[in-house]
């Protein structure tokens, strides 16, 4: 077993396209793309926001605060339309960002004319912050014409604060801030490390058992004087080494990118919450990460036995990414807990598993389920896989 395997592992190492995608796609290529996504979603926002809008005003000599708080030329372009003009169309024309419509009674006087609707016509498909820049110029005015109100009423700065919300609840987070942030990032992680794992293990399995097909050196190692089984372990570790590998790798990347590229508080803040984490956290997280690269590495070893060639492989692999999803999906809705049964659902288990030990709010005892179901099922897989190897006719089909 440890012959295939060192030889597997020699052959892994020789092959540059493994290579790139274990060491040089986690260190270079994702940062490098979150970086890029990074950038280009911080210049979108910018040009939102410094950009001019062309905009159009109906009834603009109803409210001449607006009209007047409208004119910056730095920021609004005001285009006259014609009366029969229809807002959706010189909108999609691109003539007008926005057309403000006002109605006739619209009034400083809300204590006599009451409320005024007024109505921003504009395409909220993309990122424009069209309602975001002109709903602050209309909250300015509706806050001045609130402060009149109650002025004429007479009516204090206490009353005013009793009046608007007469009763306020206070939220009061029995949370701590680990619990807080351990929510959301935990919730994160198990979908970065499982895909990753999985697709580090894709490249090296097709290319072990399809692949040796492809180059006719399976009939080769099948009479050599190893037994089959030994074969198959081989290969599964060789496997398995690699979705770890490229799992850590890409841990590592992201963790000293984030170093790397973050400044002042972000690195503080980065570096108290990961003191929060004890030791013993990141090695249970590592150590319920081997069943679940145990499962891929079985079964992805079983479609690359099965596959006739390296592309047949990689084409009967690609569904698994959905297969995988799907279970860490379930593990971020609303009310589903590491409890009960959900302790024994495979890849969901160790998804909650690992965002209750980075909140740190995990029931150790509930790791006995966890291991025991993923572990099950993984040697359940490798079992199938020494069977489906063993069979002449899926080997030379």
């Amino acid at each position: 077993m440890w012959l295939v395997f060192s030889k597997e592992l020699k052959e892994l190492l020789r092959d540059r396209k493994t290579l790139f995608f274990m060491i040089a796609l986690p260190l270079l290529i994702f940062p490098l793309i979150f970086g890029i996504a990074g950038f280009v979603g911080k210049q979108a926002i910018d040009k939102a926001q410094t950009k001019v809008l062309k905009y159009a005003l109906v009834g603009g000599q109803y409210a001449p605060e607006i009209e007047n708080a409208l004119r910056q030329p730095d920021k609004f372009k005001r285009i006259e339309l014609q009366s029969s003009s229809e807002y959706k169309s010189v909108i999609r024309d691109g003539k007008v960002d926005f057309v403000l419509v006002i109605p006739s009674h619209y009034s400083k006087d809300v204590l006599r004319d009451g409320q005024a609707t007024i109505q921003l016509h504009f395409n909220d498909a993309g990122v424009n912050l069209v309602y975001r820049r002109v709903n602050k110029i209309v909250r300015e005015q509706s806050d001045r014409f609130k402060q009149m109100a109650f002025a004429t009423l007479g009516v204090t700065d206490e009353q005013q604060k009793a009046l608007l919300k007469p009763i306020q609840l206070e939220k009061v987070n029995t949370a701590d801030n680990r619990e807080n942030w351990g929510e959301k990032i935990g919730g994160i992680l198990p979908y970065i490390l499982f895909i990753i794992c999985l697709q580090g293990a894709m490249m090296p399995a097709a290319d072990i058992g399809a692949g040796e097909k492809e180059r006719g050196t399976l009939e080769t190692l099948l009479i050599s004087p190893i037994d089959r089984n030994k074969i198959v372990f081989g290969k599964f570790l060789t496997i398995g080494f690699a979705g770890t590998m490229t799992a850590l790798i890409t841990v590592a990347s992201m963790a000293i990118w984030g170093f790397v590229l973050s400044q002042g508080m972000a690195v503080k803040f980065v570096v108290d919450f990961m003191a929060q984490i004890g030791g013993l956290d990141f090695v249970l997280i590592f150590l319920m990460l081997v069943p679940v690269i145990a499962i891929f590495a079985a079964v992805l070893l079983s479609i690359s036995i099965y596959a006739k060639s390296f592309k047949e492989a990689q084409s009967y692999m690609g569904p698994m990414m959905i297969l995988v999803i799907i279970p860490i999906m379930l593990s971020i809705l609303p009310g589903v807990e590491l409890k009960a049964g959900w302790a024994w659902v495979p890849i969901t288990n160790v998804s909650l598993a690992m965002k209750e030990l980075v909140k740190g709010t995990m029931d150790y005892f509930q790791l006995i389920a966890i291991f025991g179901s993923t572990l099950a099922i993984a040697i359940a897989c490798l079992s199938f896989c020494v069977f489906w190897f063993n069979k002449e006719k899926v080997l030379f089909r």
